[in-house]
């Protein structure tokens, strides 16, 4: 009989191969991110790439030498029309008047949005009680299923108004915006109330994504653009704060439909304004212009640049319409700026259900007087304005003086962020800690100042920041922004009547207040490392090498045309001697 061996006895070490699997799973893992990166970034670049060329072609900026010419013709024989110098009806040369009836209109299209957002909060109880709704979670539905049309909404409005323009949407939306509210006023039972809700949202998002890309497209100097926005900021804050002072008195009155009854009279009288708006995204007019020559003329070759852009649903899909989220995936500034204005723009909409909770249950104020306590949030929304104002002549003499501290992109708007931030989270404490049955109502109720200017500089500070750093993409960046803050305001709301039940006001605030105090870092770390961020971005780099590009083939060309007309006052000269 034969001894084993020393194979036979001693166990063997796991060889090499059994590990490979593993090994090339995870390589294969890492392979296929790689992959997708690669692939979002392509598609990145191709966005940057076509948008800038129409750009250029709506310039008139050109590598050949085409100095007097608005002009050009493409390797088809296609004639390409562009923006005249000064051309009159180039959105950027418009007159004052029109461009301030513009934002005068976007302002009230977007009080009618923000307003149907928490058009119901005060008269949810009277509501449910027709209706026989008694599960306290779904007295939060009204508001959030119109929320999720927001989420949903600005992905779409955002790129579409990017790819046919911003009028015709802009004028369709809010038309289904108002037969929707209508149709709140008209609901027969709660299912259908919510359904109708969720389409006002979506539609009702509309202003939002879009207004931002409106005023991108008028206003060409970053100072007058923030300015312009800074007052587009404010009244988004004023729809919500009207809207519980009209449910609180119609639902204790007249009745809680007269709440939509009223929201429907106001959209109807913005709709006659909106009517008037006119098309300001400069590819879609040039586009009307060739269309208008080739009306004239059936023989002529004439287009625009971005008719002879490919416009199959494969772009639409992957380009366009998926440009949103390839920034909040791939941009770490517009993920910052999401997270942050996610959080306080829930906790914003969760005023909604707090306020009855301190004011009504806390100090038994009528839902009508409850309504009221929101005006101080309007008040602080107010004097953002002049800080912002103040700030903005602030960094004027510095650039003026030349100081090395404005020079710097995030210094143009961030730091009014870095005040609102503090201000909001001191404003949360203070309604947590003074509202008590032994303190006046005042008291907790002046929180609301604090609370509103924080709000609206951290708002104005930051989609001007994200606005300037994509111009030409300005409205997905904000579509972006827009969704996922009203992500937050749909899924926080829920929480809110648990939270403060389980930890008291005093709690809930604090908490809130916290959480507040750890994301108003965001800006400060912009202001400290947002060059660099930028430098790491490649969606910036990509947009910033092609305007710097364009910017320089736009010198080149008016070099040649200052050379060209030299020239011919030259010959002119020689003929008359």
């Amino acid at each position: 009989m034969t001894s084993p061996s020393v194979d036979q006895i001693s166990p063997r070490p796991p060889s090499r191969p059994t590990s490979r699997p593993r090994r090339s799973s995870s390589l294969r893992h890492n392979s296929g991110l790689t992959h997708f990166a690669e692939l979002v970034q392509s598609i990145s670049n191709q966005d940057v790439e076509t948008r800038y060329k129409e750009e250029e072609a709506d310039n008139r900026i050109t590598a050949e030498e085409v100095p007097d010419s608005s002009q050009f013709t493409d390797a088809d024989g296609k004639i390409i029309i562009s923006w005249e110098i000064n051309d009159k009806e180039n959105p950027y040369n418009w007159p004052k008047w029109r461009k301030y009836i513009i934002l005068v209109t976007t302002m009230v299209t977007v009080i009618n949005s923000t307003m149907g957002s928490a058009l119901p909060s005060m008269a949810i109880p009277y509501m449910t009680k027709e209706w026989g709704v008694t599960s306290e979670i779904q007295f939060v539905l009204p508001i959030s299923t119109f929320l999720m049309g927001y989420v949903f909404g600005p992905m779409v409005w955002g790129p579409m108004s990017e790819h046919v323009g911003r009028r015709n949407l802009s004028v369709g939306c809010f038309m289904m915006f108002t037969i929707w509210t209508m149709a709140c006023a008209l609901a027969p039972n709660w299912p259908a109330m919510l359904v109708f809700r969720f389409l006002v949202g979506t539609f009702a998002s509309a202003p939002i994504a879009v207004t931002t890309g409106i005023l991108a497209d008028v206003f060409h100097d970053p100072v007058t653009r923030g300015r312009a926005m800074a007052w587009f900021m404010v009244t988004t804050v004023f729809g919500p704060l009207l809207a519980p002072i009209i449910s609180g008195f119609s639902s204790t009155s007249i009745g809680w439909r007269w709440t939509f009854w009223i929201g429907l009279i106001f959209a109807g009288l913005t709709l006659v304004m909106l009517l008037a708006l006119p098309e300001t995204y400069a590819p879609v007019l040039l586009s009307r212009r060739a269309a208008k020559i080739r009306k004239a003329d059936p023989n002529a070759q004439v287009y625009a640049a971005s008719d002879l852009e490919s416009k199959d649903i494969k772009q639409l899909v992957t380009r366009v319409l998926t440009r949103p989220i390839r920034m909040i995936m791939t941009e770490l500034i517009v993920t910052a700026v999401c997270l942050y204005l996610s959080l306080i723009y829930a906790i914003f909409y969760m005023s909604f259900q707090a306020f009855p909770i301190i004011f009504q249950d806390v100090y038994g104020l009528s839902p009508g007087v409850t309504g009221l306590c929101y005006l101080p949030i309007g008040l602080g929304a107010g004097i953002a304005l002049p800080i912002f104002f103040s700030y903005d002549h602030l960094l004027a003499n510095a650039q003026s003086r030349g100081a090395p501290w404005s020079k710097q992109e995030e210094f143009r708007r961030v730091p009014l962020a870095a005040v609102g931030g503090p201000l909001f989270v001191i404003s949360l404490f203070w309604l947590g800690w003074s509202a008590r049955s032994d303190v006046s109502f005042v008291a907790p109720m002046l929180a609301g100042i604090p609370f509103g200017t924080g709000f609206i500089l951290i708002f104005m500070a930051l989609l001007n920041y994200i606005t300037d750093a994509y111009e030409i993409f300005a409205a997905s960046a904000n579509a972006a922004a827009s969704s996922c803050r009203s992500v937050f305001a749909v899924v926080l709301p829920f929480a809110t009547t648990p939270m403060f039940t389980q930890l008291g006001i005093s709690g809930a605030c604090s908490l809130l207040g916290g959480l507040s105090l750890v994301m108003c870092a965001i800006p400060f770390i912009f202001i400290w490392k947002g060059e660099e961020i930028r430098a790491r971005s490649k969606f910036c780099i990509a947009l910033k090498e092609r305007k710097l590009e364009m910017e320089r083939r736009n010198e080149e060309q008016q070099r040649r045309m200052a050379a060209a007309a030299s020239d011919s006052g030259m010959e002119t000269k020689k003929e008359t001697v």
